[in-house]
């Protein structure tokens, strides 16, 4: 191969690797920045207070629920005709969302714009694996993939205040019609297509599953404005956990089933998929409700409160791109733990606020310690999840870790609505905002705590050995992170 062939073939990977990196951001930036425009959305389009949740879980749910159907599609229809298709209906589903003149009409693209990202996201992760040699090369490429989780939701907090502060909430969605029309031009050119397989798709499973979820969640939320023994609460709870155990059963007996249920037989696996529930539960419930506390107890404005976020949107990127460095010579569980226990005093220390503390002293430092712990606790959680997986399963285990970081984000927001109305009786106003958000905050500690604890009993490396081939997954990964320190150093 001459220079010039090499040269090309190397910008057209740089050019694939850029479409990849920036459709994964518009998903992961557009969850962080519809956060910081709540209290916006919610007095523009008359939200209750446990309504508002679903402008969240719509999404989450959605994007979760369909995920794993989402990856199977890739494999049998082609990964590049996924990837555009999910980028159209992400990008117009968010135009409609931009348009949204009331809560339904809101909610509704809300979930079509998840079903979009659960096309979408299977998509480019499998893209890389396409298109990237296995070795250096791919370490290189979901080591900037990766990266993106955790800076993007910070940074997206940030751009979401100056958006709604500056113009409206409604253009965080509007900027994702340029961005997505862009990256479908882009695919197109770039992008090669894989072949067609013959495969089945588990469409009962896919739907038991997001339905179960949905009644769980409607059931949860409906409790904080309804009560516990409010019949149609109690009515979606039953309805949620027996279409929960008819997916289960449907997984059992499936072909070829969305969801292994073998990926369970690892205590490690197992513990990465709970700790990331309880970890991304305890964040999802403190940004969503320390952003309404900012702008409703502190007086802040859209613009304020996302710059509030910088500290820990600072502390995050550091620590992100120091994880492929640090795991070769610390490892995997202990930086996880380190990130859990960071997070941990962040949280306990920030749930002490009140409307006389002040940020530079008594918010910036514990924002600063969660931050810290989002960039050291996701990636090595997304390590433990696929450790000791067989080659043939590690799609499926990738999808099921995606599946935990939407089921925590869901189910986790949906129980601290729940529990933030604890105790509300007689207050209005600020006070009842401040109220539910130390409700709130003390909900997320117990759950960092108990991710905490997850992790010390039962996220032990060496479990792994009981899964097919360990120690050769293993050493690839130690490889991988020598890889990816190398190549970040340079």
């Amino acid at each position: 191969m001459d220079v010039t062939s090499v040269k090309n073939l190397s910008t057209r990977k740089t050019a694939i690797l850029a479409i990849i990196i920036v459709s994964y951001l518009m998903i992961v930036l557009d969850i962080s920045i519809v956060i910081t425009g709540l209290p916006k959305i919610r007095d523009e389009l008359q939200f209750s207070d446990a309504g508002l949740s679903w402008v969240h879980s719509a999404y989450t749910l959605a994007f979760g629920g369909f995920l794993l159907l989402g990856a199977r599609a890739g494999d049998i229809l082609g990964r590049r005709r996924l990837f555009m298709a999910g980028l159209a209906i992400f990008t117009a589903a968010s135009v409609v969302i931009g348009f949204a003149p009331s809560p339904a009409w809101m909610l509704g693209a809300r979930a079509v714009q998840g079903f979009g990202s659960a096309i979408l996201a299977p998509a480019t992760l499998a893209l890389i694996q396409t298109h990237f040699a296995e070795g250096p090369e791919r370490t290189r490429a979901v080591a900037y993939y990766s990266s993106v989780a955790g800076i993007g939701a910070s940074f997206g907090m940030v751009l979401g205040g100056l958006l709604a502060g500056w113009l409206s909430w409604r253009v965080g969605f509007f900027i994702n019609l340029p961005i997505g029309i862009a990256l479908m031009l882009a695919a197109r050119r770039y992008v090669g297509e894989t072949e067609r397989r013959t495969g089945e798709f588990d469409l009962a499973g896919a739907v038991s599953s997001t339905l179960g979820m949905t009644a769980l969640v409607y059931g949860i939320v409906r409790s904080a404005e309804e009560g516990a023994h409010d019949p149609l609460t109690l009515a979606a709870l039953a309805l949620g956990l027996l279409l929960l155990a008819v997916f289960v059963v449907n997984e059992r007996r499936a072909r070829q089933p969305i969801m292994p249920l073998r990926l369970f037989a690892s205590r490690e696996r197992v513990g990465a998929y709970l700790a990331r529930v309880l970890f991304l539960a305890a964040m999802i419930g403190f940004f969503f409700f320390f952003t309404q506390y900012l702008q409703g107890v502190l007086d802040f404005d859209p613009l304020a409160s996302g710059l509030a976020f910088i500290p820990a949107t600072l502390v995050n990127f550091v620590a992100a791109i120091s994880v492929p460095r640090l795991v070769p010579r610390f490892g995997n569980q202990r930086l996880l733990g380190f990130g859990l226990i960071s997070a941990l005093i962040g949280m306990l220390w920030i749930s002490q606020i009140s409307a006389e503390t002040s940020f530079l002293l008594g918010m910036a430092p514990p924002l600063m310690l969660i931050g810290l712990g989002q960039g050291f606790t996701l990636s090595p959680l997304t390590v433990a999840g696929i450790a000791g997986v067989a080659p043939g399963d590690a799609g499926a285990a990738g999808g099921v870790v995606n599946v935990a970081h939407q089921l925590g984000n869901s189910l986790g927001l949906s129980v601290l609505v729940a529990v933030a109305a604890r105790g509300a009786d007689g207050l209005a106003g600020s006070a009842l905002l401040a109220h539910r958000v130390d409700n709130v905050l003390i909900g997320c500690t117990i759950l960092l705590a108990a991710a905490l604890a997850v992790v010390a009993l039962i996220v032990r490396p060496h479990t792994a050995r009981r899964v097919e081939r360990p120690a050769t997954d293993r050493s690839l990964a130690c490889q991988n992170c020598r890889s990816v320190s190398q190549d970040l150093a340079a």
